[in-house]
């Protein structure tokens, strides 16, 4: 992408021009979708149920990278996800 900011007269334009970049437009949308789905979980859901839901994407996280990047999945990590799980059925119960 180049410098950040090449002058001060396009410092408009190039931030347009980076936030239009695919993949940071990509993870804004994402972002702008999180927040929706936050906002809309505590209009149903009590904060302390809710914020412990969301260590649940930490599990996902680690799955998605043993899978999908080949990361390897060691028993330290696999104790990590099950003590997360277990935290959580026992938050929710």
């Amino acid at each position: 992408m180049g410098p950040l900011f090449s002058s001060n007269e396009r410092i408009i334009a190039e931030f347009f021009r980076i936030i239009f970049q695919p993949f940071i437009f990509s993870g804004l949308v994402c972002y702008v979708i999180s927040v929706t789905l936050w906002i809309a979980a505590l209009s149903k859901v009590p904060v302390s149920i809710a914020y412990p839901m969301l260590s649940i994407g930490y599990v996902v996280n680690a799955i998605a990278a043993h899978y999908l990047l080949g990361e390897g999945l060691t028993l330290q990590k696999a104790l990590g996800i099950g003590v997360i799980i277990i935290g959580v059925l026992l938050l929710t119960e």
